[in-house]
């Protein structure tokens, strides 16, 4: 019979792990306690990336192929050495979040369900001041990684010229990661100007490969997300197991492997082993800290040159997407857009949204076919413990006496519905 619980004894702590034995990556046969020993054997790499940083925790309690659920506070239910941090958010919410100093604290968040880390862009010793900048390079439906590479190698460039060093990482997923260790000096507010006027310089070398638009709809190529550095957001960390059937992992790169890196090439599997042989690639990057001075007097001259801090401003003309059937709101929400956007699906999973998508595509054949891959538009929207999924469809490319007016939406989710009060009785 498999055991209950196991009692690990890391250090001086000891950390009670239960249903060990459940297996969290089906395909792969990797268990609860395969993944706490993971994070065991590479803790001191894995330290670096969220060591002393408030965390917002994305628990994974039934494995990978389970619905996760999003918690910013700590369980009340904690052992007394777990450490804490007050994050006040920009909506005005407090939370007590887990900060993690210790392979111990490794391991109880293993037994939480935490497949992987997300840690905020700050220390506990002061949260106010942010002390990196993260770039996050998210490619468009369609855009190959070979791209994604190309616009990694022109950050660092710019980086370069800014005075500031980039420590590149796979993001586990479709994307790449680059962090900049900053001095603690400035707001997050000033931060997310200096990831905007950083995500414009490289548009600006490269407009064909890369894009800082704000709305999906208006994108092309790689995404240089800039809004990965507001308050309320965290990024998987540097050694973050992903809960991808291959447990691909969040690998440290040097810069000379970003060229012909693949990123499945580094998964559960075989990151142990590289990091033996090889080494940490972050290795020294609490020791480069650059400023952001550079960056903001750039975004000054963009100011004065007339461009919008982020998010940008409403784009004069365009309309208002019209609401599908009972809702309140359409495809591009309350703003104006010059994109002719139609919803399809608002859906509690990923599977739902698309199978919605699935029976409009057999509605409307004729319009499929003139779709680009990325007018196909599949969003996962944060609600208030966990996310769903909408699905919009961009029709730029579809002849306007074509286009099929905005329908009741094939699955139709209220991911706030179970929070709001009960309508009064008659």
């Amino acid at each position: 019979m498999a055991a209950k619980k196991t009692v690990l004894q890391i250090g001086d702590r000891e950390v009670s792990v239960s249903n060990p034995e459940k297996v969290y990556f089906p395909g792969l046969g990797i268990t609860k306690l395969d993944l706490i020993h993971w994070y065991q054997r590479l803790a001191g790499p894995v330290l670096i990336g969220v060591e002393g940083r408030p965390m917002g925790l994305k628990r994974y309690v039934n494995g990978i192929e389970g619905e996760a659920f999003y918690q910013k506070r700590a369980p009340a239910n904690r052992p007394p050495w777990i450490e804490t941090a007050q994050f006040r958010y920009p909506s005005g919410g407090v939370a007590d979040e887990v900060v993690a100093r210790h392979p111990a604290d490794l391991a109880w968040l293993g037994n939480l369900g935490c497949v992987d880390l997300h840690p905020h862009p700050v220390r506990a010793e002061d949260l106010e001041h942010p002390d990196e900048l993260r770039v996050d390079l998210d490619p468009n439906p369609g855009v190959g990684w070979p791209q994604v590479r190309d616009v990694a190698m022109v950050v660092r460039d710019v980086l370069v010229d800014c005075g500031l060093t980039g420590w590149p990482k796979t993001s586990g997923s479709r994307g790449l990661h680059i962090l900049v260790r900053v001095q603690p000096l400035w707001t997050f507010k000033e931060l997310r100007r200096a990831g905007l006027t950083l995500a414009r310089l490289v548009e600006e070398r490269v407009p064909e490969l890369a894009t800082s638009r704000w709305w999906k709809e208006e994108r092309h190529g790689v995404f240089v997300d800039y809004n990965q550095n507001a308050k309320d957001r965290t990024q998987s960390s540097a050694y973050s197991v992903r809960p991808t059937p291959d447990a691909r992992v969040s690998t440290p790169l040097r810069w000379d492997e970003v060229p012909t890196c693949d990123p499945a090439d580094y998964t559960f599997a075989t990151v142990p082993d590289r990091v033996d042989s090889l080494g940490d690639a972050s290795e020294g990057i609490d020791e480069t800290v650059g400023s952001l001075e550079a960056l903001l007097a750039i975004a000054e001259e963009h100011r004065a040159a007339g461009l919008p801090d982020a998010p940008p401003a409403t784009v004069s003309g365009g309309a208002v997407a019209a609401p599908a059937p009972g809702k309140s709101s359409g495809a591009s929400g309350r703003r104006r857009s010059t994109m002719p956007l139609i919803e399809i699906a608002r859906a509690a999973t990923k599977a739902e949204a698309l199978a919605g998508l699935d029976r409009w595509k057999a509605r409307h054949p004729e319009v499929w076919a003139l779709l680009a891959e990325d007018d196909v538009l599949v969003d996962s929207m944060r609600g208030r413990s966990s996310l769903w999924y909408r699905v919009r469809l961009n029709l730029r490319n579809v002849p306007a006496d074509q286009r099929p007016p905005q329908e009741a939406l094939e699955v139709d989710y209220d991911p706030f519905e179970s929070f709001r009060p009960p309508s009064p009785s008659r």
